[in-house]
């Protein structure tokens, strides 16, 4: 693997960002979404390789005691090698050290291989939302709503 570092990401890390999202989501988060995250002052974080480049990133959105995962991506071109779990690894000590007490997240009913990394990792399937996340012809698909406790 890779030397990297993380960092934390602003405005002018959007095109990267945007680059990876457009690429590993069949419906991706607008400019605006992100745009959004930045103006709310969520945490925006991101994994970079020894030369800079941008290789995953996730947007914290803090609720009371709890974080809420907005979104997570890896490069599509480092998928498979790691980089998820150190984003994950990343994400619960940053959650720790700032005192949360659990770590929310939605996912895709058919993303099955975010599903195993999620529960290999210790989140658990706490409910499901139906018909959350826009799907294709206009259809919409559940979401499997997972939360890890930190306490």
């Amino acid at each position: 693997m890779d030397r990297y570092q993380f960092c934390n990401l602003g405005i002018e890390d959007l095109n990267a960002i945007m680059a990876i999202e457009e690429l590993v989501y069949t419906h991706p988060w607008s400019r605006g979404n992100f745009l959004d995250s930045f103006e709310q002052g969520h945490a925006v974080c991101g994994i970079r390789d020894a030369s800079d480049k941008l290789l995953g990133y996730f947007v914290l959105m803090p609720v009371v005691d709890e974080l809420h995962l907005l979104t997570i991506a890896v490069d599509q071109c480092k998928q498979g090698q790691g980089y998820a779990l150190i984003l994950l690894r990343y994400l619960k000590d940053f959650a720790a050290s700032r005192q949360f007490h659990s770590i929310l997240l939605e996912v895709r009913i058919s993303n099955r291989r975010a599903r195993e990394i999620y529960q290999r990792f210790g989140f658990e399937e706490i409910g499901r939302r139906k018909a959350y996340y826009p799907a294709h012809n206009g259809q919409r698909e559940d979401a499997i709503v997972m939360r890890m406790s930190l306490v």
